[in-house]
């Protein structure tokens, strides 16, 4: 029985889900049964989304996800629908379970290469599912190219063929299918980009294997969702004040550069943080001044200037980087925050500051308890962290713990399938953010409501989650006409 406390919805990865298979099968689960429950259950949504199709064309591939096809393909026939059925490969090479499924399969079954595609068919791509971790091989690449041309409607099995099940990405060639019907558990690839835009609609369909074997596997890679930092999130209480509620310090740009350090400071006003202080360069006071109500102003011009901030007990959490500008400044300003224990969300100039020199960070905030979030977009995640930026074997998800684990912090690695990443492991993808987002100045919102997070008392990936999925929420509230001023109008609780 699950439990009924609220969790987040986790993440298995292509091998995970193959050793889910294993145990399922030596708990004395019949494997066919499973078999026969995902491409009855392909079948039925063929028929259910499709009932118009003047032929259901099954493409099978060499292995289960094949297998799964030739049982949808028998199952369509059955039905009384019109079937075609073309395989990849020779047939007779298959194993286990997949030899099974075609032997059962009475249709005929022509070599993919003679698919001719016509009017009104619906087409179920049973070649390869999450597992590819290669090229797709010439003659899917092929078919993937004639189908797409003829705009035909794709019904995946597990994964479009062509999308790799562990980071999304795409294989030569992928589907892009109508609807995706996959079994158990999401993969990496149906959430990370691209391979979420080659998926359609998706279907999560329960083939039957029992709940403990599938959470055994589960690790530490979840859907960003409030689930993550429920239990830590502060209750409101009568005795609130607004230091307690939490102090954030954002630091500002000069006088010409003042905007995005007042995004941030205004946006963690909204998100929660008890009270804000916009730091600023003698020059810029008069600038910011005029643009600021109820964020407070301060004069920082000198790391002096910042020691004394510091002796304050209270000033514990700063955003550093929106606007910022002077490099040298700010690369010191951030150690000085690390060494005197305060907690930082790095952005933008920030991050620049340090290129090449994430070890200057991790010696700054090092330590079991995590006190840094760095936040950046790809172009800034490769001044960063270079070497790892330049390791193409590696997916979004690796590379962000890569990052985390080298920077002993926490890494937002921005997107649209922004990931979320600790050292010790966990990992958070956000799916609800919305293209709109794309704009100048968002990145500065989302700086200043994780800053409020962690003014709160969030612990850094709890704190980074929540901002995340605070900005996308935020941002699918704004619509269209988005904008960064406007986006922080949409900053509401979770």
């Amino acid at each position: 029985m699950r439990s009924l406390k609220a969790k987040p919805e986790f993440l298995l990865t292509p091998a995970a889900m193959a050793r889910v298979d294993g145990a399922a099968a030596r708990s004395g689960i019949d494997s066919y049964g499973l078999m026969l429950r995902a491409g009855e259950a392909v079948a039925a949504a063929a028929l259910r989304l499709y009932p118009q199709a003047l032929r259901y064309v099954v493409l099978c591939g060499p292995g289960n996800n094949g297998g799964d096809g030739y049982i949808a393909a028998t199952a369509l026939s059955r039905s009384g629908a019109i079937v075609e059925l073309f395989s990849l490969g020779d047939a007779s090479a298959l194993k286990g379970d997949a030899a099974r499924a075609r032997a059962d399969c009475e249709l005929a079954a022509g070599a993919i290469e003679l698919y001719a595609p016509m009017r009104g068919d619906v087409v179920v791509d049973a070649l390869f599912g999450a597992g590819l971790s290669r090229e797709l091989p010439d003659a899917a690449q092929a078919a993937v190219r004639l189908i797409t041309d003829a705009d035909l409607p794709v019904i995946a099995v597990d994964l479009p063929s062509g999308i790799d099940g562990l980071t999304g990405s795409v294989r030569g060639k992928a589907f892009r299918a109508r609807h995706t019907v996959t079994f158990m558990t999401r993969k990496p690839g149906h959430v990370l980009l691209p391979g979420r835009m080659h998926c359609g609609s998706l279907e999560v369909f329960d083939i039957g294997i029992p709940w403990r074997i599938v959470e055994a596997e589960a690790c530490a890679l979840h859907i960003n969702d409030t689930a993550i930092w429920a239990d830590h999130t502060p209750r409101a209480s009568a005795e609130d004040h607004k230091y307690r509620r939490g102090h954030l310090t954002v630091l500002s740009g000069p006088e010409t550069a003042t905007g995005a350090a007042r995004l941030s400071a205004e946006a963690a006003l909204m998100a929660g943080a008890g009270i804000v202080s916009l730091a600023s360069p003698a020059t810029a006071l008069a600038v910011n001044a005029a643009h600021l109500t109820a964020v407070m102003l301060t004069r920082i011009d000198t790391a002096s200037d910042l020691a004394v901030w510091l002796s304050d007990s209270r000033r514990t959490t700063f955003v550093l980087g929106p606007g910022f500008g002077d490099l040298d400044r700010a690369r010191q300003f951030a150690i000085m925050i690390g060494e005197a224990g305060g907690r930082l969300v790095l952005d933008a100039d920030g991050i620049s500051a340090f290129k090449g020199r994430a070890g200057e960070l991790q010696n700054a905030f090092g330590g079991s308890d995590q006190r840094l979030v760095v936040t950046p977009h790809e172009g800034e995640f490769a001044r960063l962290f270079p070497e790892i930026a330049a390791d193409i074997g590696m997916g979004k998800v690796d590379r962000t713990l890569a990052a985390a684990s080298a920077l002993s912090g926490i890494v937002v690695y921005k997107g649209a399938d922004t990931v979320i990443a600790s050292p010790d492991g966990r990992v958070a993808i956000e799916e609800t953010a919305p293209p709109t987002l794309a704009t100048a100045g968002s990145g500065d919102v989302l700086a200043g409501i994780i800053g409020a997070r962690l003014a709160n008392g969030l612990p850094a990936f709890e704190a980074a989650c929540a901002g995340v999925h605070q900005h996308a929420q935020g941002g699918l509230r704004a619509g269209r006409a988005l904008t960064a001023e406007t986006l922080i109008n949409h900053i509401m609780p979770d």
